[in-house]
């Protein structure tokens, strides 16, 4: 019979008025995989920083290894065997592998004693779990897999048992996330625990053995992942049916809305990033671009919505061309036609300081709906969010809470109100559903659909090759800039996506 590592009892807590988690209960046996799932603001991510020590519960009790424990920092919470990897890491930048891992455990005499002592128990813990990286590689110089590593090296490193990991997959591409899968098998293998919280359905079925689903600060159910399914999982999470796979009628697409000629860019660093690409997006389609992030994606979508300038090639927006010689910035691309919803909504999507009433008209705030040249007419503005709002249940639906309070699902439905109401010719979104909640996912794609069908062209960015292959009528895939190959969504599958992802042509593959 299994141990029991971790059981919660009647947690409570509240942040004010607003209550995080309400008699919550849960176990988590040894050496298993347990995930714990729910909506943005379901109270999971609150429930794991009372287990780690970050916050106090108001009330209940917590257990480890059947042992009655009083957790108040996190320094209790790694005395007890518990370990934390957090969603947005923990680690110094211009430190080592090594440093990052040893800082705050040192011992000797002097710094480099103690590294040198670390050293052999660092690569005795790497080859164990199957955790390779350099450990004399400078953080800032590692991809987002490989810094998660040192993220659970550490952990170890301090003698977890229990490991918690928070979104763990919210910076990963498909790829890096099932090598994370192996490395959390390989742990539970080992004997470790491992406590998973996500939103996503696919991570839970394929790596857990458990899963309890919360919602609304409370617990609502328990399951043996064996004995469930995605859709029981999801109308658990949102309290109603939801749709994993959104139903569209075959495209038809209509005359060209974007055409990219021979498009090149160079950063500032003098890092060629997009490399002589060319496609076209129709009105009535959705033109899916995947690939492993990183590989020249950003830079096109920046390129073409204004925000960087155009160093060579040529653009055609709605019959307008636009050469590196034409100063053409964001606001002239919307003049054009264009709407653009950013792949990172806090840096390019909204003014997280502003409220929800002046994000809601940011870049159009000189629209004669609002700008009465003298001052703005707050009244208009206010009835516009409120109503855009309601129409895309954005939660809560107050026009003057600040932006940076809504959760990040509700703060990606903000933008999209903003960029979907202006009746575009062409809508070019990037990663629309990261870190956003399944309930939002479902209705974000109808969004995209309904533009498609609307007669508007869509191009589509993301890293997620469940949402291409679901939403995209077309695919493209960037690999090192260029673009590897073209595939119809109808005859498209991972494998095949995935080899033109690792760099390899279509004619070969």
């Amino acid at each position: 019979m299994s141990t029991t590592a971790i059981e919660l009892t009647d947690i409570n807590k509240n942040f004010g008025s607003v209550c995080a988690n309400k008699d919550v209960s849960l176990k988590v046996k040894s050496g298993t995989i347990h995930g714990i799932i729910g909506e943005n603001g379901a109270g999971k991510s609150t429930l794991m920083s009372i287990l780690y020590g970050f916050y106090q519960a108001d009330s209940g009790e917590i257990s480890v290894k059947e042992n009655k424990t009083v957790i108040r920092s996190a320094h209790d919470a790694i005395a007890a065997g518990i370990g934390m990897v957090h969603q947005h890491f923990m680690l110094v930048d211009t430190f080592t592998v090594l440093e990052n891992v040893v800082l705050g455990t040192e011992t000797g005499f002097s710094l480099q004693e103690s590294l040198q002592n670390s050293k052999l128990e660092l690569q005795r813990l790497e080859q164990d779990y199957h955790l390779e990286v350099d450990i004399n590689a400078v953080i800032n110089t590692l991809p987002v897999g490989l810094q998660q590593r040192v993220e659970i090296l550490k952990a170890l490193y301090r003698g977890a048992e229990i490991l918690i990991l928070d979104e763990p997959t919210g910076v990963l591409t498909p790829q890096e996330a099932d090598h994370l899968f192996r490395i959390l098998g390989e742990l539970r293998e080992q004997g470790k625990t491992v406590i998973l919280i996500t939103h996503k359905l696919r991570e839970i079925m394929a790596i857990t053995d458990n899963v309890s689903v919360m919602r609304q600060g409370e617990m609502v159910a328990h399951r043996k992942t064996s004995e469930t399914n995605r859709e029981e999982l999801a109308e658990l999470m949102v309290g109603r049916k939801v749709l994993l796979q959104i139903e569209k009628a075959p495209a038809k697409p209509g005359k060209p809305m974007l055409t990219v000629e021979h498009l090149d860019f160079t950063d500032d660093s003098g890092v060629h990033r997009v490399k002589d690409v060319s496609f076209e997006v129709r009105s009535g389609e959705i033109v899916g671009i995947a690939g492993v992030s990183g590989n020249g994606q950003t830079e096109l979508m920046e390129v073409i919505t204004g925000i960087k300038s155009l160093q060579k090639g040529q653009l055609k927006l709605n019959d307008h061309t636009i050469l590196p010689s034409v100063s053409a910035d964001a606001a002239v691309m919307r003049k054009y036609g264009m709407v653009h919803v950013p792949e990172d909504r806090q840096r390019r999507g909204l003014v997280t300081s502003f409220s929800a009433n002046e994000n809601i008209i940011l870049g159009y705030h000189k629209d004669p709906a609002y700008n009465q040249l003298i001052e703005m007419d707050k009244t208009a503005i206010m009835q516009y969010c409120k109503k855009q709002m309601e129409h895309f249940d954005v939660r809560p639906d107050n026009p003057q809470l600040r932006a940076s309070l809504f959760s990040g699902g509700n703060q990606q439905k903000l933008i999209v109100a903003r960029e979907l109401q202006r009746d575009p010719k062409l809508l070019v979104i990037g990663q629309p559903t990261r870190g956003v909640d399944i309930g939002a996912i479902e209705f974000i794609h109808r969004q995209i659909i309904a533009m498609r069908d609307a007669g508007k062209a869509v191009l589509l960015v993301s890293v997620e090759l469940d949402e291409i292959l679901s939403l995209s009528d077309r695919i493209l895939v960037m690999f090192d800039g260029q673009i590897m190959g073209e595939v119809l969504a109808k005859d498209a599958n991972e494998r095949a996506l995935g080899l033109l992802m690792a760099g390899v042509r279509k004619e070969a593959a």
